[in-house]
């Protein structure tokens, strides 16, 4: 069993904002392993798959990311996962843009998304996987600055690059198991490992 979690915002109007790093990882995921989450269940949007004798479960919260818990909590009670085959995928704000940074367990910290799933199922002893999305310009406020669009070419090819990265973890997690899955993610770019063969990553950019 493995269950996957991107945080996002549900609806077009939050299509590829930085605050959604969660579901566009599971879109390049998905589109790689040719995986649907048709399943509306649980407050969330589901596909399953198996892989070898296991189950890989991967869901988007459809509640907005500071309700997150409702999902979550369901979905932990249905599927009943041990800690180790749980990963939480989602933005922050204190990491440059497009690194990637996983923790075995830890705080919410300042993420509503987690908070929200901390408090409802009243436990943090789950990984997750942090997509840097760079810190708010001083002129902005921070909910403006986390729903807003990669603002370059740049930008966007940077943070696709960490969506690429972030299925390579998935794969390593799903296939090698949670400590190589760590150390692909926190690896120093210049020295990451590659993950299991894939099929063709998504060819578009973020737009």
């Amino acid at each position: 069993m493995l269950v996957i979690i991107g945080l996002g915002n549900p609806g077009s109007e939050y299509l590829r904002t930085r605050h959604n790093v969660g579901f566009d990882v599971l879109d390049v995921f998905c589109e790689q392993e040719h995986i649907s989450l048709t399943k509306l269940d649980h407050h969330g949007q589901i596909g399953e798959s198996g892989f070898g004798s296991g189950k890989l479960v991967l869901v988007k919260p459809q509640t907005y990311m500071n309700n997150s818990g409702i999902c979550v909590s369901e979905i932990l009670s249905w599927y009943k996962p041990e800690p180790e085959e749980i990963l939480v995928i989602y933005d922050d704000i204190d990491l440059p843009l497009g690194k990637l940074r996983m923790r075995r367990r830890g705080s919410a910290g300042t993420h509503n998304g987690m908070r929200s799933i901390v408090q409802l199922c009243g436990r943090d002893d789950f990984p997750r996987l942090r997509v840097g999305i760079g810190a708010k310009p001083p002129a902005w406020e921070l909910a403006d600055f986390v729903l807003s669009h990669y603002q370059t070419k740049d930008e966007q090819e940077m943070q696709f690059a960490a969506f690429l990265r972030a299925a390579d973890v998935i794969r390593a997690m799903r296939s090698r198991g949670l400590e190589a899955a760590m150390r692909l993610a926190n690896a120093p770019e210049e020295k990451k490992e590659k993950a299991a063969p894939a099929g063709e990553p998504a060819a578009e950019e973020i737009k």
